[in-house]
């Protein structure tokens, strides 16, 4: 629009800031990726000007993140700024190792590089830096001890992101005491104050988790004291290609179902198993649907996919989908869990081990799964007993214990099943089998 400011004041602030040590802490979407490339474009714009050069590399969380930075980060300031630049893809040997970057080269020398950070892509480039969401960073620390001496030869330090748990380096640099860091903090509240368009009330409605509005909206470092997944932990197994049917492999998947009707979601956790990784390939959730439509919605990912195992949440009104499911599709293939103070505490131990040994991965970037996830809490009940309890919200952390449910059936014993899809038997077959009123014989579709 003709009357948008170029920059709301918030960016102009950060961007007018030229400290050599600088840190923003901002709401998620409020332009902090955009408005830091813009930095590294301006400087090296003034650089081809006075004939010089200068260096800039993003270390960005992923190769996506990496790409999205150069993309609509730099090349977009670049060509505004009517500068002639070379865009091409890079390779660079660090130690043993061998890195794809992408780079935008500049007249006189200047050159902006964005790549996924490491230890490794944090040690190998003597130039400015810019770590973008730093706090989504795997292995911050090593990452931060790699980097800083590579940046002491005064180059520019510039570090954004929404805070992910009081853990990590970026906490700890956002929360330290000393004057060498200029320090910027912009919530939702300051932005929308400073001119971004956004309703806050509609986000508010639309996010419908507290714990992922206090994190990624105002900015607040959620106690992990008691969480039983840290972010740290959770964020280390998030990826892109997680969370995506289409990406099925076509291999064995486990299922976990948590039961739902009114007030719970209804949650379908499907894993595919690929080599000793448990990939998440679909996550369903339903809320107040009918029996009927939850029934559909398993019958669909069983005919979807090759199930090997489903378990599924007994608990009270689940004793019926479990009976249902069973004659559909066999005893050997559906348990139900009765949810109490042991099989919960087994389910989440064998779900934490998978977080801890990077043997699952989750969709990235969906803040109400991060936020479900790392809502449960481990107590200590009056008698001793360990129990775990999911507060603040009213989904209960279904989407967690789907997903634990799921992890617990790839852990049970393995039966192989041929495959007959129902569309292939003919009516002969079908009376032989006793009709269609017993499905355990062969089921409707998948492994049988």
């Amino acid at each position: 629009m003709a009357d948008r400011p170029l920059l709301y004041k918030y960016q102009r602030r950060w961007l007018k800031d030229n400290s050599r040590f600088k840190l923003g802490k901002f709401a998620r979407q409020t332009g902090k990726t955009f408005t830091t490339t813009l930095e590294s474009v301006d400087d090296s714009f003034e650089h081809v000007v006075q004939q010089k050069r200068t260096r800039w590399v993003i270390l960005s969380r992923g190769e996506r993140q990496a790409k999205e930075a150069m993309d609509e980060g730099v090349k977009l300031h670049a060509k505004a700024y009517g500068l002639t630049f070379d865009s091409y893809e890079a390779a660079y040997d660090i130690g043993a190792v061998s890195y794809k970057a992408l780079e935008v080269a500049f007249p006189h020398g200047s050159r902006i590089t964005a790549l996924p950070a490491n230890p490794d892509t944090a040690r190998g480039f003597s130039s400015n830096v810019f770590l973008d969401e730093f706090a989504f960073h795997r292995d911050s620390n090593a990452i931060w001890k790699a980097l800083f001496p590579v940046i002491s030869a005064g180059w520019k330090l510039r570090v954004t992101s929404t805070p992910n748990g009081k853990s990590g380096k970026f906490y700890e640099l956002d929360t330290s005491d000393d004057e060498e860091w200029s320090r910027h903090s912009v919530d939702i509240y300051q932005a929308v104050a400073d001119g971004l368009p956004r309703n806050i009330e509609q986000l508010r409605k639309g996010i419908a988790d507290e714990d992922a509005w206090a994190q990624e909206y105002e900015l607040k470092y959620l106690d992990e004291a008691s969480a039983w997944l840290s972010y740290e932990l959770i964020t280390s197994v998030e990826d892109p290609d997680a969370g995506k049917p289409e990406l099925y492999r076509g291999g064995v998947c486990f299922v976990g179902v948590d039961i739902g009707r009114r007030n719970d979601l209804f949650v379908i956790y499907v894993l595919e198993q690929i080599g000793d990784v448990l990939w998440t390939r679909e996550i369903i959730e339903l809320k107040r649907a009918k029996f009927a439509a939850q029934d559909e919605a398993l019958d669909e990912v069983m005919r979807r996919y090759r199930v090997g195992r489903v378990c599924m949440d007994q608990t009270g009104m689940g004793e019926k989908p479990v009976e249902d499911a069973q004659r559909l599709y066999g005893e050997d293939r559906i348990e139900g869990v009765l949810f109490s103070g042991p099989t919960k505490l087994v389910m989440a131990t064998a779900g934490k081990e998978r977080f801890e040994d990077r043997t699952i991965r989750i969709p990235e970037g969906r803040p109400a799964l991060r936020s479900d996830l790392h809502k449960l809490r481990k107590m200590v009940g009056p008698t001793g007993a360990p129990r775990f309890v999911a507060e603040r919200d009213e989904d209960h952390a279904d989407r967690t214990w789907a997903c634990f449910l799921a992890v617990n059936a790839a852990g049970g014993s393995q039966i192989e099943y041929s495959y007959t899809p129902i569309s292939a038997l003919n009516d002969d077959d079908i009376n032989e089998r006793g009709g269609l009123g017993d499905y355990s014989a062969f089921g409707r579709g998948g492994l049988w």
